[in-house]
């Protein structure tokens, strides 16, 4: 085989190699920031929670509250 086709061989896979190590690189970034999604998911779904609405239980609550509400309305 001519000079020409080594070097050409030898660049064909320096590329490929370049580019495999370099799709690794994002694999390990991808596992980590689905890592760190999780985590959030976790966290926003505990705020979310700890901050529900009242309950339609308290119904003579927001009875006796309507009037403030249209109050609050027509401001």
């Amino acid at each position: 085989m001519p000079a020409a086709a080594w070097a050409t061989v030898i660049i064909a896979a320096l590329i490929i190699a370049i580019t495999a190590v370099a799709l690794l690189r994002v694999i390990f970034h991808l596992r980590a920031v689905r890592a760190t999604l999780s985590q959030v998911i976790g966290g926003v779904a505990v705020v979310a929670d700890r901050t529900s609405t009242v309950p339609d239980r308290l119904t003579s609550v927001n009875a006796s509250l309507k009037p403030v509400r249209d109050f609050c309305e027509t401001v």
